[in-house]
């Protein structure tokens, strides 16, 4: 199974509610980054790897239709060129309400991953390397993850022939996705999902030991 539609909008995007709409759509399943968490053993070796020689994506997203998300999209360059054919969504905010919400959020966490348990500590010291593929190294402050999530998306928008991408902000709705994917849109309302008390409820769930 090859990759239909991939998201190359970084965390704190709406990233989830789309991959929650892209699941409605019968376009999943979709890789996120909460796939990763919930199923470290296999997937941290997986993109490990793809940090180091980023060729076997055909191993990483085994039955997924769709991906958002990081790691996803710190891979955009590789996966463009890997799936030429498939449709690309940049989801976005403004710089300030992404910086703010990723400070608060995926940063924080990250920054105080020692005093996470061994396996928690593997997985996110991934992320790292994932978020600093996408130009955020440890320690920027405010303007300067505003000024590098502008970076990213320029950049994305500078490689993607404008015909494959769909430029996107979830607030938007059914409409542009669908008519983008060429799909009836659903009498269902969008989903809404993944605020901050979300993320640590998700972030919580997926790292607690397993019974």
């Amino acid at each position: 199974m090859k990759l239909k539609v991939i998201g190359f909008g970084l965390g704190r995007t709406g990233t989830y509610s789309l991959k929650t709409a892209l699941e409605e759509l019968q376009l999943g399943p979709c890789h996120h980054m909460e796939r990763v968490a919930q199923n470290m053993s296999v997937q941290l070796p997986l993109w490990n790897e793809a940090l180091n020689n980023p060729t076997n994506f055909e191993a990483v997203y085994e039955g997924m239709q769709s991906a958002v998300d990081w790691p996803t999209a710190a891979f955009y360059k590789e996966l463009h060129t890997n799936y030429p054919n498939a449709k690309f969504i940049l989801t976005h905010r403004s710089k300030e309400s992404w910086a703010e919400s990723f400070g608060s959020t995926i940063y924080k966490l990250l920054t105080d991953r020692e005093n996470a348990p061994a396996p928690v500590q593997e997985w996110l010291n991934m992320v790292v390397k994932v978020i600093e593929k996408s130009g955020f190294s440890m320690g920027l402050d405010f303007d300067g993850l505003a000024e590098r999530y502008e970076a990213h998306n320029k950049a994305v928008r500078d490689l993607i022939p404008p015909e494959q991408l769909l430029v996107y902000q979830v607030k938007e709705g059914w409409e542009p996705l669908c008519k983008f994917l060429n799909v009836e849109a659903p009498t269902t309302e969008f989903p809404r999902t993944n605020n901050r008390e979300e993320f640590w409820d998700l972030v919580n769930a997926s790292t607690k030991p397993k019974s």
